[in-house]
């Protein structure tokens, strides 16, 4: 299926798109990253993680699409709202790559599975940022899609997702000493811009055409 070029462009949007907003410093891999470290229930915390990102990336691609193919005059402008907000979010992105900053993982005390489910839930979804990320930024880019080319966008998102939070999880005590520096978040960043600046560029060309 990824073959197909439309296909492989939607498949590569979508995982751009995802990895450019998961991977910045946040509460949510700060907490995924601190169990790692003392691997505590690292997979489930992980799981959990990149099931959430999947089922609200699915529902927020699928409802953007439908809203849009309900309402073409919506497709303006959720395009040249995903536009903004990528251009937007790609000059964050810049703006900390020029300030040092890393990753504070917190010390936290040992905890029993059935707890670090439910913190989980609790960190990702009472987090805002997620459903704003997720339904909506990543929802309006991939409704532009139809058919087979949304299905390969959602694929492409949700691996991002998922290969960003195992590696979380699995990698950790490699991973710390690369949090723990700030010049490694630079790159990050400046590499998030890109993604960023990269998907609008693509989304601006699709209008003009």
């Amino acid at each position: 299926m990824l073959l197909d070029p439309i296909l492989l462009n939607a498949w590569q949007t979508g995982l751009l798109t995802s990895a450019g907003l998961i991977i910045a410093i946040g509460s949510q891999n700060a907490f995924v990253l601190s169990y790692a470290l003392r691997r505590q229930h690292a997979i489930g915390i992980a799981s959990v993680c990149a099931a959430i990102d999947t089922l609200l990336i699915t529902v927020g691609v699928l409802g953007m699409g439908l809203l849009m193919q309900s309402h073409p005059f919506f497709l303006k402008g959720a395009l040249w709202f995903g536009i903004c907000f990528l251009v937007g979010y790609g000059a964050l992105a810049l703006w900390r790559a020029l300030s040092p900053h890393t990753l504070k993982v917190q010390e936290r005390p040992p905890i029993t599975f059935n707890a670090a489910i439910l913190a989980t839930l609790a960190i990702s979804l009472l987090n805002p940022h997620v459903y704003l990320d997720t339904v909506m930024l990543i929802g309006s880019v991939g409704g532009q899609f139809q058919g087979l080319a949304q299905t390969s966008f959602i694929v492409g998102a949700a691996m991002a997702s998922i290969i960003w939070f195992f590696s979380l999880a699995w990698g950790a005590q490699f991973l710390a000493p690369l949090f723990a520096s700030s010049w490694s978040w630079r790159v990050l960043d400046l590499s998030v811009c890109v993604f960023m600046w990269w998907v609008a560029a693509g989304l601006w060309g699709h209008e003009l055409l």
